[in-house]
């Protein structure tokens, strides 16, 4: 063989693969595949196709250095019946292979159809001469054995791989013979391209080709018409048929309107997407192409969606891809907006890709999805999007714009006390998607009913420990620890604990509590003396103070909800913490006033007479429900991680609960507290909650609010849980199962009070997007552009108004002791979001430690995190990182003090994009040079 064979063969395995079964043609490869390699192809067809086989295959044959193997592979394919491949790649020549693409789109696309019409038996006969030898013994098997459908799927699968350049004409004169009704779908003689699409638009809107894997939709019910009960789920697929409510939401769309469909969650809102998608790909002429870009707003729904779309509209011959931020470093977002025909994105991936000109405009795509649309406010990234759009809109351009759609199962009324007030606030959500039409179901609201099972909404109100003997003796460690705080301030005799802080009537145990001591830390953390090292001393020691202060705030708002067991060992895993970092005098003095407090906790902890009435509450209507119903599967939502994992172990330890094995999810940020759930943990309970049934409970924060898949429950749980209208409709929704119950359990009336308001906001905003509906269209245009414009006036203002640079050198000091760090002229950006310290001398300051999540992403390698190197301070700082071929730190600006250095004044920023100081790109060579500068000292002093 050839290199220039060798060369071609690689160049044209795509064909190949897509032909070619191997194991048609191993018998004749044995000269030179060995025995374990036949049997690895072999398992290969088994467990992932024939496709996946080819591959290996070719990957055998083109590393074999024996002789005559090229000549044999030819023979093999002519032996075995493969004459069209044969022919290909003896003359290189795969025109002929190339032109069949379009048929077998077009029986992809007819394949429910085909499945349902065809005895594959009776055209066997006639189109045998299209496949292999072997193919049509399988088909005759299958059709005996599993039945005519099976058999007529395999014949799909076969005529879908062949090589025969006549199959498609074959295929027609078969049908016309048996005066099949398929026939006349099958057009071949002008050509697949000139198909009257609208016969098949008819038809597949009666039988659509989806994989019954439903995801944001309840599964396996209520998607179309013929859904079936899971344990009837074939193996593959099944063609399914819209209901007509979901064909009622696609309309607007479909007729090419912007539009916000406003749908229950668990009515199909995915599936009505899919169909928008599908009619709006299809409607462009020859030699034109749509492109659609899907948004989600969290990352495990963007996995969910992009699943989905990919399992439906692949089979339909289209390109479906996606980017997230996960990933975004290591793709080209250019790339696979350009090659792909649907793209699904997180929203921030495409506000950075048009700032950064990645994206030159809006208009490369034809229409544009936002999932959980009601996010378009304020600076979500949503917004930013539509800002881009609306900018293009009213500037004159003539460039053509997407189509918009919107999906959400609130659209929320805002801070509305009226209807005027609702109607208004919508309004201003349409002007934001720039739609006119508000989409809910109205002719078919029977059918919804049918599906769609509102849960009946309980309110339990529980009562509250009467005694605390754990709260008495927290409340006294924080009094104790408040009075040390305070004694410090009497030192100085010039300010004291209370006017560094406005939030008065604070209580132990509260959210209030916590936002008074954020603001404490704040104003300690600028705190200035004259002598620098007694304004390190006392930053150092009220930042300790004002720490611990939060552990027990927290501690007490955990035994609250929760057992003080859970609370003590949130307290006791703090304290376990602070020896193992710089504990200095004052920490071993908090250390110590807690152990000695530490042995009653316990005993006080394990009494049952402590029980938490809530529990025993809670405990109450698990036991009744799944009484009633031992099938019952829950959602409990609670309001923060730590009691998350507090009521897991509660229900893992009590013997009369233990049998529903709870799962757990959490969201995937991090907080100052605790670090949230990676994607693959989200992805991983998630799934053990869908497919594992013993597992019969999910416990989770806000995560679970919005269009994340989730096993249909029928009981969900308010835990101390409320917010605003929308999240109220999205939580009640994930109760889909007939009968089933939303539960609010609280033992403070004002949650109660505020979850009634929201029921009469959502009658509001019904009653609002009803009255809207009766408007005429031309006058909800007029209304909608009218805020559009003056939207952009506000936004073109406020953009004239650019923050000056203060190009004036800072210092950045520890926010914990105060101790220098760097100066601003000492910083460098890299990659426009990543701040690190190019002085040399920076590197005495801060100390290492091994990072507990390392991770590399783009150009960047995690590797360590960094803190301040004073022993009794130890403040994070940031992580340390390989990016490229440098070693770099990179800093949070929130961990440091800025003060001037003319002036001393000192500042805090929360974020980079807060200061706006000299921003100096990370240079490369400004590096190496150093580097080398370095080296030079170095053999100097060696000399």
């Amino acid at each position: 063989m050839t290199a220039e064979q060798r060369r071609n063969l690689h160049a044209f395995r795509g064909y190949v693969s897509k032909i070619l079964d191997p194991t048609y043609i191993l018998s004749y490869m044995t000269p030179w595949f060995r025995d374990d390699v036949v049997q690895h192809i072999q398992a290969e067809k088994n467990n992932k196709g024939p496709m996946e086989a080819a591959s290996l295959f070719l990957q055998v044959l083109l590393e074999l250095q024996e002789e005559g193997w090229f000549r044999g592979f030819l023979d093999a394919l002519h032996q075995a019946g493969y004459s069209g491949l044969y022919e290909a790649i003896e003359s290189w020549d795969f025109q002929k292979i190339e032109k069949l693409e379009e048929y077998r789109l077009l029986l992809k696309r007819l394949q429910p159809e085909f499945k349902t019409t065809i005895n594959p038996k009776d055209i066997l006969p006639e189109i045998s001469g299209c496949l292999i030898s072997q193919e049509c013994e399988e088909i005759i098997q299958i059709s005996s054995n599993k039945g005519l459908m099976a058999g007529a799927e395999k014949m799909i699968e076969c005529l879908l791989r062949s090589d025969k350049e006549n199959w498609p004409k074959t295929l027609k004169l078969a049908l016309e013979k048996e005066e099949s009704k398929f026939s006349e779908l099958w057009m071949v003689e002008k050509g697949a391209e000139n198909v009257q699409m609208k016969d098949l638009e008819d038809d597949e809107m009666k039988t659509l080709d989806i994989q019954i894997i439903y995801k944001e939709e309840p599964e396996n019910q209520n998607l179309s018409q013929n859904s079936c009960p899971s344990s009837e789920v074939p193996p593959t697929y099944s063609p399914l048929k819209p209901r007509n409510f979901q064909l009622e939401l696609a309309l607007p769309a479909q007729k090419g309107k912007n539009t916000i469909i406003c749908a229950p969650t668990g009515c199909g809102k995915t599936f009505v997407a899919l169909l928008i998608c599908e009619h709006h790909l299809k409607k462009f002429p020859q030699g034109r192409k749509g492109k659609v870009v899907f948004f989600a707003v969290q990352l495990p729904l963007y996995e969910q969606q992009k699943s989905v779309f990919s399992e439906y509209f692949e089979r339909l011959g289209y390109k479906v891809s996606g980017i997230s931020g996960e990933i975004a470093d290591s793709v080209s977002v250019e790339q696979i907006v350009e090659n792909n025909d649907i793209i699904i994105l997180t929203p921030q991936i495409l506000v950075n890709s048009l700032k950064d000109g990645t994206i030159p405009s809006l208009s490369i795509f034809t229409l544009m999805i936002f999932d959980e649309c009601h996010n378009t406010n304020k600076n979500h990234p949503y917004n930013m999007i539509m800002f881009n759009y609306l900018d293009q809109k009213l500037g004159g351009s003539s460039d053509s714009l997407p189509q918009v759609v919107g999906l959400t199962a609130s659209v929320g009324v805002g801070d509305a006390k009226n209807a005027a007030e609702a109607t208004e606030y919508i309004c201003r959500l349409c002007a934001s998607l720039d739609t006119s039409v508000l989409t809910t179901v109205r002719d078919n609201l029977e059918e919804l009913e049918e599906v769609f099972y509102k849960p009946q909404k309980l309110f339990r109100k529980v009562e509250s420990r009467t005694t605390d003997k754990f709260k008495c003796i927290i409340s006294q460690l924080m009094a104790e620890t408040e009075a040390l705080a305070k004694s410090i301030f009497e030192e100085l005799g010039t300010v004291t604990l209370e006017k560094l802080s406005r939030i008065q009537n604070r209580n132990f145990g509260t959210q209030k509590y916590e936002q008074w001591i954020i603001a404490v830390q704040k104003a300690c953390m600028v705190f200035q003396m004259p002598d620098k090292d007694e304004e390190s001393r006392i930053c150092k020691a009220l930042f300790l103070y004002t720490s611990h202060l939060r552990k027990y705030n927290d501690a007490l708002i955990i035994s609250e909800d929760a057992r003080m067991k859970d609370a003590l060992n949130y307290l006791k895993n703090f304290f376990s913490n602070v020896r193992a970092a710089g504990f200095d005098a004052i920490e071993q003095d908090l250390t110590q006033r807690f152990e000695e407090k530490l042995v009653e906790l316990e005993d006080i902890s394990m009494d049952p007479s402590n029980e938490n009435p809530k529990l025993k509450d809670l405990c109450f209507i698990f036991q009744e429900e799944y009484h009633l119903n031992p099938e019952t599967r829950t959602i409990l939502f609670v309001k923060t991680r730590a009691l998350v994992d507090a009521l897991k172990k509660w229900i893992e330890e009590n013997p009369e609960l233990s049998f529903l094995k709870p799962c757990i999810l959490t969201g995937r940020g991090r907080t100052n507290q605790t670090m949230g759930m990676t994607l693959p943990a989200q992805k991983c309970a998630l799934d053990a909650f869908r497919t594992n049934r013993d597992s019969k409970i999910l416990i989770a924060t806000s995560v679970a609010d919005e269009g994340i898949d989730i096993a249909q429950c029928n009981l969900v749980i308010l835990y101390e849980y409320v917010g605003n209208v929308i999240k109220m409709i999205q939580t009640r929704g994930r109760g889909r199962a007939r009968g089933s119950k939303c539960f609010l359990l609280t033992s403070n009336a004002d949650v109660i009070e505020k979850e009634e308001l929201n029921i009469c906001k959502e009658k509001m905003m019904n009653d609002s997007i009803s009255s809207l509906q009766r408007w005429n269209e031309a006058v909800f245009k007029e209304k909608i552009h009218q805020i559009q414009v003056q939207e952009k006036l506000i936004r073109d203002n406020q953009g004239k108004v650019k923050p000056v640079v203060d190009k004036k050198n800072k210092k950045l000091l520890c926010g914990k002791c105060k101790t220098f760090a760097c100066y601003t002229a000492d910083i460098r950006v890299v990659e426009e979001c990543h701040f690190t310290v190019v002085r040399d001398a920076f590197r005495e300051c801060f100390v290492t430690k091994l990072h507990p999540r390392p991770k590399k992403f783009g150009n960047f390698e995690k590797k360590s995190k960094i803190f301040c190197a004073r022993k009794d301070c130890l403040h994070d700082w940031g992580i340390h990182m390989t990016y490229k071929t440098f070693e770099i730190p990179v800093i949070k600006i929130e961990s440091f003090v800025v003060e001037d250095v003319e002036t001393g004044a000192q500042t805090l920023y929360a974020k980079w994009k807060d200061f706006n100081f000299e921003k100096i790109p990370f240079d490369a060579a400004e590096m190496s040079a150093g580097a080398q500068d370095l080296n030079l000292q170095g053999m100097n002093g060696l000399e």
